[in-house]
C-alpha cells in the first residue's frame, strides 16, 4: 500500500486516512477548510478539480452520498489518491482520473456537475516568481499547467445550471476572482476570509458561486480565525480537524 517515504495521516473529524509524502505536495488546512465550506449536495455528482492527493474529495465523501470524481494531472499524486480511496474503502463513491483538466470532458459531460470544488495553484507563473525546485510543489503552487481563468472556465462548462462552484484561494486575488467568475457565468454568492490570528491580515479566501445565478444576494460570512495567541487551534477549526 505504501511506497518509500510515504506515511498515513488521519483527519479525525471525518475518520479519513490519507496517504502523504514529504516528497510531494501534502494536504494542508486549505483542503480541510474547502471541504467544510460549500453547500454540499446530498446526491448527484461532485468534481474535485486539481485534486492533488485527493484530500478534499476524501473529506467530502463523509458528508454526501454523491459520486465524487477527482481530476489530477500529476500521476504520482493521482496514484496516492487512488490508494487512499482504497484504504478508506471508498472505491464505489470516488473515481480518480490522472488527466489534465483540459481533457476532463473526455470523462465528464458538460452541464452535469452539481458541485465543483477546487484548491488551485495560487501564484501567477511570472518570470520573476521564485518557484520551489521540487516540481510537484511548484506545479501545485504556481500557475504552470493551468491558471485561474482556465479553472473557472472549466468549472462553468462542467456545472449544471444552478450548480455550485467553491474554491479556496488567496485574498490578494479576490477582485480578480470575482471578475473571472462573473465573466464565466458564475455568480459569486458567498465569501469567507480566514485569518491566522486575531489582528492579522487574512491569508485564506473561501468563495462560492452559482452557475447562471442571480447577481444579487452576495454574502460575506463571519471571519474565521485559525489560532489563538498561544498558537493553538480555535474551536471551529479544531472541530473541522478533530471533530466535536
Amino acid at each position: 500500500m505504501l511506497q518509500p517515504n510515504e506515511r498515513i495521516d488521519q483527519l479525525y473529524a471525518d475518520d479519513i486516512q490519507i496517504i502523504q509524502s514529504r516528497d510531494v505536495f501534502s494536504f494542508s488546512l486549505d483542503a480541510v477548510l474547502l471541504a467544510n465550506f460549500p453547500t454540499i449536495p446530498k446526491r448527484g455528482l461532485i468534481v474535485d478539480l486539481c485534486a492533488g492527493n485527493g484530500a478534499v474529495g476524501l473529506f467530502l465523501s463523509r458528508k454526501t452520498s454523491a459520486h465524487i470524481i477527482q481530476i489530477e494531472l500529476q500521476a504520482r499524486l493521482a496514484d496516492m489518491a487512488q490508494r487512499s480511496i482504497a484504504l478508506n474503502k471508498l472505491e464505489d463513491q470516488i473515481t480518480v482520473y490522472p488527466i489534465d483538466l483540459k481533457k476532463m470532458f473526455e470523462q465528464i459531460k458538460p452541464d452535469s456537475v452539481d458541485l465543483l470544488v477546487c484548491n488551485p495553484p495560487y501564484f501567477k507563473n511570472l518570470p520573476t516568481a521564485v518557484k520551489n525546485p521540487n516540481p510537484y510543489l511548484a506545479i501545485a503552487r504556481h500557475e504552470i499547467t493551468t491558471d485561474l481563468d482556465e479553472v473557472v472556465a472549466t468549472a462553468s462548462k462542467a456545472l449544471k445550471m444552478n450548480g455550485r462552484f467553491a474554491m479556496v484561494h488567496r485574498p490578494d486575488r479576490f477582485l480578480e476572482i470575482l471578475d473571472c467568475m462573473r465573466q464565466h457565468r458564475i455568480a459569486p454568492k458567498r465569501v469567507r476570509f480566514v485569518y491566522p490570528k486575531a489582528g492579522k491580515e487574512a491569508n485564506i479566501l473561501l468563495i462560492e458561486g452559482i452557475k447562471d445565478g442571480k447577481a444579487e444576494g452576495f454574502k460575506i460570512d463571519p471571519p474565521l480565525v485559525t489560532y489563538d495567541e498561544a498558537g493553538q487551534y480555535l474551536a471551529e477549526v479544531r472541530g473541522m480537524l478533530y471533530g466535536s
